[in-house]
This record gives C-alpha cells, sequence and structure tokens, in this order.
C-alpha cells in the first residue's frame, strides 16, 4: 500500500519539525537550528540538532538523522505509511491511496479505533446523562471525582442491561469481540462485556482509545472489583501507560514523570497540579514501559509499594537505568494512604512524598533500617548484612561504596570493613563518556550547507569541479538538480553523499556565502594548477597567466565578482577537456 505523492508532501509541508520533536527532547535554538538531547540514545551534552527550514533532523552522537516522517516512525515504532497517517490525523488532511497488500488491514484497525472512540462517547454520555447512572455519579462524586474531573479524564457508566452499548453501537459481533466490548454469551446472544461498572477510558500516548477498565460500585456482589479490557489488535498491556496521553506535555516539561497503580491514582495526582502521573494498566512494570517513559523524561517516581514490586524486579530496575540512563526514586506515603486519597485530604502531603522521593536502594534501605530496630551489638551486626546484601545488588561500586558509608553509619559497623564488602560486589565503576563533539566537516561542506539554506545566494558561484572528493560532488549534483530540496536531493545518492546532505541540512551555518564560495574557487582553481605540468605551448602559458592574475583579483573587492566568473569558466573547460 502507497499514499498520493502529493498527499505526503503537503502532509510534510503541513506540520514544523521541532513541534513534533519537542515533546520527545527539550529543544534550545542555536542560530538556524534548535539542539537538545538526543531522544534515541542516552546522552548529557546536547548533540541533536533540527532545522526547522530543511526539515530535517540529525544526532552527531548516535548518528540519527531524517525527517518528520522517519523522527514519527523511530519514535512510534510505526512504518512510513503509519507515520504519514499520524501526522496527517493530527493535521486534519485526507489521505488517498494506491492500491496494494496491507491496505484492508490499516484500514480495518483504524475502524476499530473509531469503534473504541465511540464507546468512549457512548459511556459517558451515559454517566452525565442516564437516571440509571445517579449510584455511579453519586459515587464518583463522594471520590471527588464528578463533575470536570469526570469530563477531563472521560469517565463513563456501563449500565446494568446484557446489551445496551453493543446494541447502539451497531457494529457486528465479531468487531465488538474484537476489542473486548461484547461478546456472544452460551444462549447465542451478544452481551456486553462490561455491565455496572463505572468506565476508566483508556488511551494510547497519541490520545486514541483503545481498552477500558471497569470498576463496581459500593455494594456489588460482583467479587471482581476492577475488570480490565483484553489485550486486542489495537491494545497491548505491556506497552500502555493509562494517562500518558494527558501527562505527556508536563512530564517533558519537568523531565519526571510519576508512576501509579491505578486509574484513580492518577486522576488524584493530576486534579493536586502533579500532572505527569501515569499508571500500568494491570500489569508490573516493563521494559517497554521504561522505553515509553524515557522518550518524554529521564527522571521516574514510582508511587507505589517499591518493595512490593521490587520483588524479583531489583535487577531489572538496575539495568533499566543503566541502559535507558534514566533515574528511578521512591515516594514514601503516610502509612495507610494512597494517592488517590491524599488527593483528597491532604495535597500538600503528597506533593511532598513526590519532592522528597529517595532513589531506588535508599528507599530500601531506609525500609530495612526502620523495620530492625538496633538493640545489641549482635542485631547491628545483622542489619549491617542484610543491608549490605541490598548494596551489592546494585551494579556500581562507587555507588555500593557511598551505601556502604551509610550503613556503616547507621549500624556503627566498620567504614573500611563494609567498603571492602561493597568492592566485592563486582561491578565496575562508571565510566562517563566525553560529550560527542561535531565531527570536523570536509572542504566544500559549509558551501554545501549553504546551498541547502542560502540557495539565491550561493548557487550561481558553485560547480562540481569545486568539491574536491566524489562523495562531496554527488551531494552537489543532487542538491543542484532538486533546486535545494533535501527530501528530493536524498532520493537519488549513494549513502555517503547522503550522509553529507543530512549532516549539512542540520548544520548550524553562520557564514557569508561569498567568502566561502570564493574561497572554494581559489582552493579548487590552486589544486587543478599544481597538477598541470609546465609546458613551453604558448596559448597554455597565456591561460595558467591569467587565471593566475583572476587569483589576485578574487581578493580585491572590485575585482572579485569578475574574477569568479573567470576562474569557474576556466575551471569547467579543463574538466570537459579532461573527459
Amino acid at each position: 500500500m502507497g499514499i498520493a505523492e502529493d498527499d505526503i508532501q503537503k502532509v510534510r509541508s503541513s506540520v514544523t519539525l521541532s513541534d513534533v520533536v519537542s515533546p520527545y527532547s527539550q529543544l534550545r535554538r542555536t542560530g538556524r537550528s534548535q539542539v537538545g538531547l538526543c531522544p534515541f540514545h542516552s546522552e548529557r551534552s546536547p548533540s541533536f540538532s533540527v532545522n526547522d527550514e530543511t526539515g530535517r533532523y540529525m544526532c552527531f552522537g548516535c548518528g540519527a538523522k531524517g525527517d518528520v516522517f522517519t523522527f514519527v516512525q523511530q519514535m512510534e515504532h510505526l512504518d512510513f505509511v503509519g507515520s504519514v497517517e499520524r501526522i496527517a490525523s493530527k493535521a486534519g488532511i485526507e489521505l488517498r491511496y494506491t492500491s496494494g497488500a496491507g491496505n484492508g488491514e490499516r484500514k480495518h484497525r483504524k475502524e476499530l479505533q473509531a469503534l473504541m472512540e465511540r464507546a468512549v462517547d457512548w459511556y459517558h454520555t451515559r454517566l452525565l446523562e442516564s437516571p440509571d447512572a445517579r449510584a455511579a455519579r453519586e459515587y464518583l462524586r463522594d471520590r471527588g471525582l464528578a463533575g470536570d474531573v469526570a469530563r477531563s479524564f472521560r469517565l463513563g457508566w456501563a449500565p446494568d442491561e446484557w446489551d445496551a452499548l453493543s446494541t447502539s453501537l451497531g457494529a457486528t459481533p465479531a468487531m465488538l469481540a474484537e476489542v473486548g466490548l461484547g461478546f456472544v454469551n452460551k444462549a447465542g446472544r451478544l452481551q456486553d462485556s462490561f455491565r455496572a461498572r463505572v468506565m476508566f477510558p483508556i488511551f494510547d500516548e497519541n490520545g486514541a482509545a483503545v481498552a477500558f477498565g471497569g470498576r463496581i460500585l459500593p455494594g456489588s456482589t460482583d467479587p471482581a472489583k476492577y475488570k480490565n479490557s483484553t489485550e486486542t489488535p489495537v491494545y497491548i498491556k505491556s506497552r500502555t501507560l493509562y494517562g500518558m496521553n494527558w501527562a505527556k506535555g508536563n512530564v517533558v516539561k519537568e523531565d519526571r514523570v510519576i508512576v501509579c497503580e491505578g486509574y484513580t491514582d492518577v486522576i488524584g495526582f493530576h486534579r493536586s497540579g502533579l500532572a505527569t502521573a501515569v499508571a500500568t494498566c494491570g500489569t508490573a512494570l516493563t521494559e517497554d514501559h521504561v522505553k515509553l517513559m524515557k522518550r518524554y523524561a529521564r527522571n521516574v517516581v514510582l508511587a507505589f509499594d517499591a518493595d512490593a514490586a521490587g520483588q524479583g524486579a531489583t535487577d531489572k530496575f538496575y539495568a533499566w537505568e543503566k541502559k535507558y540512563d534514566i533515574s528511578v526514586s521512591v515516594a514514601q506515603f503516610p502509612a495507610g494512604k494512597d494517592p488517590g486519597e491524599l488527593a483528597s485530604s491532604d495535597p500538600d502531603a503528597l506533593t511532598r512524598a513526590i519532592n522528597d522521593a529517595m532513589p531506588f536502594l535508599g528507599f530500601r534501605l531506609k525500609r530495612l533500617f526502620d523495620a530492625n530496630p538496633l538493640r545489641s551489638p549482635e542485631s547491628r551486626a545483622r542489619l549491617a548484612g542484610k543491608a549490605m546484601e541490598l548494596v551489592n545488588e546494585h551494579p556500581d561500586s562507587n555507588v555500593r561504596r557511598l551505601y556502604a558509608g551509610q550503613v556503616a553509619s547507621h549500624t556503627g559497623v566498620s567504614a573500611a570493613d563494609l567498603v571492602k564488602v561493597a568492592d566485592r560486589g563486582g561491578s565496575a565503576p562508571v565510566v562517563i563518556a566525553a560529550p560527542v563533539q561535531q565531527a570536523t566537516e570536509g572542504a566544500g561542506f559549509v558551501a554545501l550547507s549553504l546551498l541547502i539554506h542560502e540557495w539565491d545566494t550561493i548557487a550561481p558561484w558553485l560547480i562540481e569541479e569545486l568539491f574536491p572528493d566524489d562523495a562531496s560532488r554527488d551531494a552537489f549534483r543532487a542538491i543542484a538538480a532538486a533546486d535545494g530540496d533535501v527530501h528530493v536531493a536524498l532520493q537519488s545518492v549513494a549513502p555517503d553523499a547522503a550522509d553529507i546532505i543530512e549532516r549539512a541540512a542540520v548544520y548550524d551555518i553562520d557564514a557569508d556565502a561569498l567568502v566561502e564560495s570564493r574561497a572554494l574557487i581559489s582552493a579548487a582553481v590552486r589544486r587543478e594548477l599544481s597538477r598541470r605540468r609546465l609546458g613551453s605551448d604558448i596559448e597554455q602559458i597565456q591561460n595558467d597567466r591569467m587565471v593566475r592574475n583572476a587569483l589576485e583579483d578574487l581578493n580585491k573587492h572590485d575585482k572579485a565578482q569578475t574574477a569568479a566568473v573567470i576562474l569557474l569558466q576556466w575551471l569547467a573547460q579543463v574538466a570537459q577537456a579532461a573527459t
């Protein structure tokens, strides 16, 4: 399946690249470009460059590069067509498709997503307007979730009826079953999957409705307090975080994401002004969740029982910290209180718990210390041993040594002895690499960048003979043939020339086009003269004298333009004679 080329160009021109990139990387302007931390690899010094004029980005650290479609493909794990569709949908552009395999599958997926969106609206309207939802409205009001909160998070009500939703939506039984909204029961009758439940719609990070969580009302005889959608073609639990669609803008601004256990906890955080909260959807935190969060922030605060979550997952947390360059900390709440309750009773305490979150290892040690009073030398020794078992789970020996000092201070055991224990943990110290610097570019690179950014100023003064190597020459030909359009130029070049064009498109250039072009002309002429043998041919001698005089005039303000024309013509003639 393909998309009409005119539509692709329309979508590309409808967006500004930095607007698409900014939710994933905080950008700051430097000259023509904007720079920030690369969203594709871990780094502490910005090497990621975005240029809105050319619509290209490039990381000078990991080499990631491309246009707005490539960026969306890589960040959202989509194919090319999917990335165009994602941007077109946000821009309100209707696409025309060419025929091909996969068109039906993609269309079907869109139909499923549209069905889920209709279900969200149906449940929501039922909650707000239907008499049978009075008990649900009262329950939400008691929990502080009524009115604007219910509207903001699009809460709903599934009535205690067999097939109210299925009948109202008018979808086929197969489609309802495919997204988990309905099923055919043993009596052969279509039945709604959710009945007599307050509905929490689940959206993906881009705001598409993908699933539901349904909660019973107090007094219900149903043993399952929560019922969640099963996985479907549009919903994978391990890759979905409830609330990310609402939170991601604030997550980027604060460089912090709060991870909760449930829907009401997320809503409670948002109500309290901590609008960076998300929740896993009935599953443990997974590496895919971490990848999703790392797109937006590197600081992760666990707002649930981290000891329970950490059982068997400690190694994963530490591995994720290292692999994705994230920092995991843990919020500690007053005994017996969860975030949803604190949001109503003491929102300031909720804020303090998040702001005072402790590093994961520090939190586990504090829990251990609080649970083991120091009553004797033996108890001190035992506690030190247990504590060092926790400490030595950390892969960084420097971190282990520092925590060994804390254990020594708390227990009274020799710090030197505990540091020795920490040194036996077996992990090498972390090595911090120097920031990746932009590589020194070859001759003609600045001119190529100017050709992209300031076509009218420099284009008349460039010919392919000015470029000393094949890759730069190929890059020039492609850019010139495309009249400076980078996207077109990249379609017809070999990888080495394409790499030059990609870098030139995002290069933060601050140069005078005429000065650069004349320097390039001078260098090319001198290279050619050095290759020519001295001869006795009168015409050659005269030509060489003319060329050398023009070289001198190239540095004279009143004669430079005429000299440049003479030298460009000479270089072209020499090249033609050589072929």
